[in-house]
């Protein structure tokens, strides 16, 4: 195994039990995946992520749509829309699916969250869309989790949770963080009377500024462009 390989996978059990850790998941809900070369690699079906291994990582060719994998444990069950995001989008070095409390909350709802703060443009447009409800793990699930995510960076999944992805397992950590941050207070602004949401012309002006924002480096570490600045910080890639 390469030590590019190695790392990543060391990497991908650091952001599982990060997941867990920062409180935007629970138990052995959510999943991470992350391209390496030609594969995926992702996190394992039911497996506590303090009993994770890089070992037990599962790998998956982009190319084969079977779901054929190697490793000693299967896949996650929602492998199915890990790989059409990382094989059809570019912008896409990782996934992150969990099921945080507010997002969640707005996903039973089945309520998109809308433009109530300017950093719903770090989800690549003007709103974050709810959706419809499948099946977990199903091939009908991924399709609707693709159809929602056109143009975007994450989106939530009715009765389900949440996905975000990022060109980096930083960067879609630090997308789920704030994904949860914005639901949570759009949640409660609806309790005393509802947001001013922002212009679609507001939202693309805050797209246009993110686009020269603050430092590019390769680790995605935080903030819309990868620089040093951001309301939350997901833990260093």
């Amino acid at each position: 195994m390469k030590k590019a390989e190695k790392e990543l996978r060391s990497e991908l059990v650091e952001r599982c039990r990060e997941m867990n850790a920062s409180g935007i998941n629970q138990g052995t809900s959510g999943n991470i995946s992350a391209r390496f070369e030609d594969r995926m690699l992702i996190s394992p079906s039911a497996t506590p992520y303090d009993a994770m291994q890089p070992e037990m990582v599962a790998s998956i060719p982009l190319e084969d749509a079977s779901g054929a994998w190697e490793g000693p444990l299967k896949p996650s069950t929602e492998w199915r829309f890990h790989h059409k995001l990382l094989r059809d989008r570019t912008d896409a070095g990782a996934v992150v699916h969990a099921h945080p409390t507010y997002c969640t909350t707005l996903a039973i709802a089945r309520k998109e969250i809308p433009s109530c703060h300017y950093m719903i443009a770090a989800f690549g447009g003007t709103n974050v869309r709810c959706a419809g409800y499948a099946r977990f793990g199903s091939e009908e699930l991924s399709q609707l989790a693709i159809d929602a995510m056109v143009n975007r960076t994450a989106c939530l999944l009715a009765n389900h949770g949440m996905i975000t992805i990022g060109e980096s397992m930083g960067k879609a950590m630090w997308r789920a963080v704030e994904l949860e941050t914005i639901a949570k207070q759009y949640y409660h602004s609806l309790m005393i009377g509802g947001p001013v949401l922002l212009s679609d012309g507001e939202i693309n002006e805050t797209m246009a500024a993110f686009a020269g924002y603050g430092v590019q480096d390769d680790a995605g570490k935080s903030g819309p462009s990868g620089g040093a600045s951001g309301r939350r910080k997901a833990k260093a890639a």
